[in-house]
């Protein structure tokens, strides 16, 4: 097995840890959570990286890398919804899951007919929004722990969160609509 592979697995094993430190009570439990989404997403960016400029991409590493993505994400906005009211996150997290389970189907299709499909441009652009959406949202919730805010100052963290939140919403649809239509002659075919 590749490094880029093995970057790959590391993160999905750093998923459900960190919903795991994010939903434990512990002092500082978010600057923990938010040192493991960094590490996570360093790891991202490094495998595809490494792979493409090695020449090591694999099949399995195109499976595995957008699930992974996927896991790190979801766990974070899980956690986000246990912990925090971010207005309007579970929302977020359905229009994710509805897209992510469209786009896995659609795949399986192309699969099927012997084509594997790669993540596009606003795949990737769907991916650093949702990263960075969850790393403000955490670090707000961390320097709330660390120092005494204002009422109005926790408020517009709360408003940042959540418009970060619903524009990843948005390139979340808009993402599985192109990646939809350019899968549309598989799912055509398996009518």
């Amino acid at each position: 097995m590749n490094i880029p592979n093995k970057l790959t697995i590391f993160r999905v094993i750093l998923a459900p840890a960190l919903l795991a430190v994010m939903l434990l009570k512990f002092q500082h439990n978010m600057a923990v959570a938010l040192a493991i989404f960094i590490v996570a997403s360093i790891t991202d960016f490094l495998d595809g990286q490494l792979a493409r400029r090695n020449n090591m991409v694999t099949t399995f590493g195109k499976f595995l890398d957008p699930i992974a993505d996927k896991l790190l994400v979801f766990a974070a906005m899980m956690g986000l919804a246990a912990r925090f009211c971010v207005k309007g996150i579970a929302w977020v997290i359905f229009i994710m899951i509805t897209r992510e389970l469209l786009v896995a189907s659609a795949r399986m299709l192309a699969a099927a007919d012997g084509n594997v499909i790669s993540a596009d441009i606003w795949g990737k652009l769907k991916t650093v929004a949702q990263m960075v959406a969850v790393v403000a949202v955490i670090t707000f919730e961390e320097l709330k722990t660390i120092f005494e805010l204002t009422k109005s100052v926790t408020d517009t963290f709360y408003l940042v969160g959540t418009i970060l939140m619903w524009i990843t919403a948005v390139l979340t649809i808009f993402s599985g609509i192109n990646y939809l239509m350019a899968c549309r002659r598989y799912i055509m075919k398996s009518k």
